[in-house]
């Protein structure tokens, strides 16, 4: 009998540290989901912003919103560049 407290006390502590990884797994995914909430959210601001304040009269396409939203500032800037560059957008 003494045998089977203790199989049930390494399943206890097996299944406690299986709980608290996933705790650890969840907190960085959703610590990684705000980043890119957040930086998506900026992506879109800039490219108001530099329409408001430069004129450049880019048009809000699904594309253009798209680009904004997956690479943020970085792709709001690649947007800019091509419409500076090739006219494009």
């Amino acid at each position: 009998m003494a045998e089977l407290g203790g199989d049930l006390m390494l399943a206890e502590l097996f299944i406690l540290f299986a709980l608290i990884v996933l705790v650890i797994a969840v907190y960085y995914v959703f610590k990684a989901i705000k980043y890119i909430v957040v930086n998506s959210i900026l992506g879109v601001l800039v490219l108001l912003a530099a329409n408001l304040v430069f004129g450049l009269n880019i048009a809000y396409t699904w594309v253009v919103i798209l680009i904004c939203a997956i690479g943020g500032v970085i792709g709001a800037g690649i947007v800019i560049l091509l419409h500076l560059l090739t006219g494009m957008f």
